[in-house]
């Protein structure tokens, strides 16, 4: 064609297929503009609103997964669906918005937009700018447009239902004290693990728990994959920069190579509080002029910061190191880097107390020379250059693949090596790669014999199939005979320091006095610190039902009903004390907490208005038709 393309019939026969694609593919394409993915109390969700949706949802969750990006992730986490649901959400907060008189203008748009410092430059907004970022987002400025209407009639919703909320101060008062208000606990544990030595197994009682239990002891599903590495490293001594691509880089990169002026200093801290009085301040003053004078008569400034400093260096001997501008508090900082090398400060006063200060070195700015860094450049270049080989020969190797591939066959021919894995869960991690928790996702959303997209995993490329897939199971007995053994001893050995615990409790409630009776059993008895909600006693670990149990108790009520029992075993809780509110500390909060409160009621009251609005609708899919 390329030979004949000036005669007249080569001409007409492209005009032939270009009017083709013009009426064939330009009407496919304009029809499905219109096609009606759903109906909503009479307006309909068009098939390019879904399209985008499902578009946008899907490049976030691409990002997210990165290299380890599996196509079998769009049904793990439903995106179709959820792109649906958003759409249907949305198309309801409209008309409901405009129902009781809500609405977007031009103009409010415009302002947005014009506000945005993304847009804007020298403080303006520049159209260029806009339409150039819009199209490296491959997003058009009329479909920003409609989402910056979104957002705005959103935040107009959310505020007319925030007029319907309300907070009172007695509530934020209960809700800081439900967070704040500390109580002060002693508690005796008994430990399961102590009694385990003592437990008799009788195997029909055994095999009655693992019938009870069943499903503590299922099998995973399994899978069992087989890979091919491209090691990038394994190109290392192919692959070798010359001088002048070292030398381009050097200049490209001169930036990296400047260094700060840095100043190597020793410090002595005389610590000064914050709310100290001017007495103290003098006395902290006096001292530090003391030492300082000490130190200018010749004695060394490091063991003078051992004997006197109140920082954390001072067993260092008050040596910072090499240090650039910015790095320390600003009044130490700008008295360092004004001193000269040998010289020693006078006071200086910073938000931690009074500085003594030595500058032992001073390092001038400079730009590091091409042959100081001609090595690392060259590793730096070797890497980038030893990545894009590793990638181009594995997209080589993709692309030559056949479509139903054994990849241990392939490889063969492709004189390839690869590995073969045992069976693993998706919570394990994958022998001889080991991988991450989205890594073994996206593997474990493959089906038998797929093959992955290309993964890119700590500087090394894998094409990984999944060579089978074991289902998840209920295991017989005999199987998981030992699991079931241990489990029904430490199952016993529970029961069995509960039952202790509940005739402690017993003997405390009947009057018994709590050290005796810990010294009689030969337990040892805790207590905390005062505590809070949300603080977490180490021996018995953050559990939310202990602190419903520990904050139940008070003075008229010492001891719990029951026992308090988690993993760890069974404790018995005895009530100490109690501090109220710091009521300085919950005015300086209060708002914090109002606007908390508000937040979170926000957040529910639009859940359910939401859902009110999805059960009045009349919402018909027809998803199933297109």
């Amino acid at each position: 064609m390329r030979k004949h393309a000036k005669s007249w019939l080569i001409k007409f026969l492209i005009a032939i297929i270009a009017v083709v694609f013009i009426f064939y593919f330009g009407y496919s394409f304009t029809s499905k503009d219109v096609i009606k993915i759903a109906d909503v109390n009479g307006e309909f969700i068009s098939g390019v609103e879904y399209q985008k949706a499902y578009r946008t949802l899907l490049e976030a969750l691409q990002r997210n997964y990165k290299n380890a990006w599996s196509e079998n992730l769009i049904e793990v986490f439903d995106l179709r669906n959820r792109a649906f649901d958003n759409l249907v959400n949305a198309k309801l907060i409209s008309q409901e918005a405009r129902r009781i008189g809500l609405d977007v203008t031009e103009k409010e748009v415009q302002d947005r937009i014009i506000a945005y410092p993304a847009f804007q430059s020298n403080g303006r907004f520049d159209e260029s700018r806009y339409v150039t970022l819009l199209q490296q987002n491959r997003m058009k400025p009329e479909d920003f447009e409609a989402e910056i209407s979104r957002q705005i009639l959103q935040e107009k919703v959310d505020q007319f239902l925030a007029t319907f909320l309300q907070v009172t101060d007695q509530e934020i008062l209960d809700q800081y004290t439900f967070s704040n208000r500390r109580v002060k606990l002693s508690f005796v544990q008994f430990q399961p693990e102590k009694l385990k030595s003592a437990v008799e197994v009788d195997p029909e009682k055994m095999t009655a728990y693992f019938n009870e239990h069943k499903e503590d002891f299922r099998v995973p599903e399994k899978i069992k994959i087989s890979y091919i590495t491209i090691d990038p490293t394994a190109l290392k001594d192919q692959i070798k920069p010359n001088d002048k691509q070292i030398s381009d880089y050097y200049e490209d990169n001169i930036e990296r190579y400047k260094e700060q002026k840095q100043v190597k200093a020793r410090h002595i801290l005389f610590r000064l509080e914050k709310d100290a009085t001017e007495e103290d301040e003098k006395k902290v003053k006096e001292k530090a002029l003391s030492v300082l004078k000490k130190a200018r008569e010749g004695e060394d400034f490091g063991e003078l910061a051992k004997q006197h400093s109140e920082g954390p260096t001072k067993e260092k001997g008050g040596d910072l190191g090499y240090f650039p501008q910015g790095r320390m508090v600003q009044p130490f900082d700008e008295a360092v880097f004004k001193m000269k090398k040998g010289e020693i400060s006078d006071l200086v006063k910073t938000s931690f107390g009074y500085h003594i200060i030595l500058v032992e070195d001073i390092k001038e700015a400079r730009t590091k020379s091409l042959e100081e860094v001609r090595k690392q450049i060259a590793e730096t270049l070797t890497k980038i250059t030893n990545m894009d080989a590793a990638y181009e020969k594995a997209m080589s190797l993709i692309d030559q693949m056949p479509y139903d591939v054994d990849l241990a066959e392939y490889a063969k021919t492709q004189k390839e090596p690869i590995k073969q894995s045992d069976y693993f869960a998706q919570y394990e991690n994958i022998p001889d790669l080991i991988g991450d928790e989205k890594l073994r996702q996206s593997l474990f959303s493959l089906n038998k014999s797929d093959v992955s997209e290309l993964i890119e995993f700590n500087d090394k490329f894998y094409i990984i199939q999944v060579i089978d897939k074991k289902p998840s199971y209920l295991p017989e007995l005999e199987e998981v005979k030992k699991d079931v053994e241990k489990d029904y001893i430490a199952y016993l050995a529970k029961i069995e320091a509960k039952s202790a615990a509940e005739r402690y409790l017993a003997k405390l409630k009947e009057g018994g006095n709590w050290d005796d009776l810990a010294k009689k059993d030969n337990l040892k008895t805790e207590t905390t610190e005062f505590i809070t909600r949300n603080d977490v006693v180490p021996q018995i670990g953050y559990d939310q039902n202990f602190q419903e149990v520990a904050f139940g108790l008070n003075e008229q009520k010492r001891y719990p009903e029951s026992v308090f029992e988690n993993a760890r075993g069974s404790f018995i809780i005895k009530w100490e004390g109690e501090e109220g509110i710091d009521e300085k500390k919950f005015q300086e909060e209060k708002e914090e907490y109002r606007n908390s409160l508000l937040s979170t009621r926000r957040q529910i009251l639009f859940r359910d208005w939401i859902e009110s609005l999805k059960k009045k609708a009349e919402i018909k899919d027809f998803r199933s038709e297109t």
